[in-house]
């Protein structure tokens, strides 16, 4: 196999496992948080904790000093009001770091070039460069990008303080903006020959709902089908904005939804997947 696609091999196996533990990390983040005695919670959670440790020390070749490794040697603490690390934090509060910390290493590795280090003991550099700007190069408005990669850094700081409606919102616009790019890019005569009905093709790409324009890209293998785990309230986010914006109190489908950290985690997770199938060094 070519070293590049052994790379990416590489890649999308950390990229998967890194998703599983994340999926595996809500799941005892919940049993543990409304059970925090209960023995086999606590056990399931250690255990969930090791495997974290294990595939961090992978993708930091085994560093403490990496920043993947510090980072999650950090989740295990929580500061004091001043400064200082407490031991023995909640056990549902650690599982929430570590999930970012997880997180973190998706974004990171989602990123990385064809060229780059992937993780394996072959290559000198290791998994994952410092946590950066996102890149978007694979869109092809030049002028987007730019925009693109504050409105992800805006929504990963939105996530941190907890707003999780913001974050939710900037994320689906961003996986909206990327898709619409490649279906101009891809153009309507050749999205017609990927069967969209007719009344998809008659009006602008601009015009379509923003479900429509992920089952089009969907139908015309620009992505795969990751758009299928986004929360309702992320498909009727143009209507959940426009309430917030202008004071809308009508009751339509997803305006007075309540947006969960789940929620806004879960889209940011699909938008990755999506970044990973537009990425043309797939």
């Amino acid at each position: 196999m070519p070293t590049d696609e052994r790379l990416r091999a590489q890649i999308e196996t950390y990229l998967s496992n890194l998703d599983s533990l994340i999926r595996r990390g809500h799941e005892v983040h919940d049993v543990v948080a409304a059970e925090p005695s209960d023995g086999l919670a606590i056990a399931a959670t250690r255990a969930w904790q090791e495997d974290c440790g294990v595939t961090v020390n992978q993708l930091s070749g085994g560093s403490k000093a990496h920043w993947l490794a510090r980072s999650f040697s950090e989740a295990l603490l929580v500061r004091s009001a001043a400064g200082h690390a407490v031991e023995g934090a909640a056990m549902a509060e650690i599982v929430k770091r570590l999930i970012d910390v997880l997180e973190q290493a998706v974004a990171s590795l989602s990123g990385i070039d064809g060229d780059k280090g992937a993780g394996a003991s072959e290559y000198s550099s290791p998994a994952l460069e410092a946590p950066a700007p996102r890149r978007f190069a694979f869109v092809h408005n030049a002028a987007l990008r730019p925009v693109i990669e504050e409105a992800y850094n805006d929504s990963r700081r939105a996530l941190q303080q907890a707003d999780y409606d913001l974050s939710l919102r900037i994320s689906c616009g961003i996986l909206e903006a990327i898709v619409t790019d490649a279906l101009e890019h891809t153009g309507l005569s050749a999205l017609g020959a990927a069967d969209a009905p007719a009344g998809e093709l008659a009006a602008k790409i601009g015009d379509w709902s923003f479900d429509r324009r992920l089952a089009v890209a969907e139908r015309a293998g620009l992505i795969r089908g990751g758009c299928a785990r986004l929360p309702g309230v992320a498909r009727t986010y143009r209507d959940h904005s426009d309430a917030n914006n202008h004071g809308n109190n009508n009751d339509r489908s997803g305006a007075n939804a309540t947006v969960s950290e789940r929620d806004a985690r879960q889209v940011g997770q699909v938008l990755h997947v999506v970044m990973r199938d537009l990425d043309p060094g797939r």
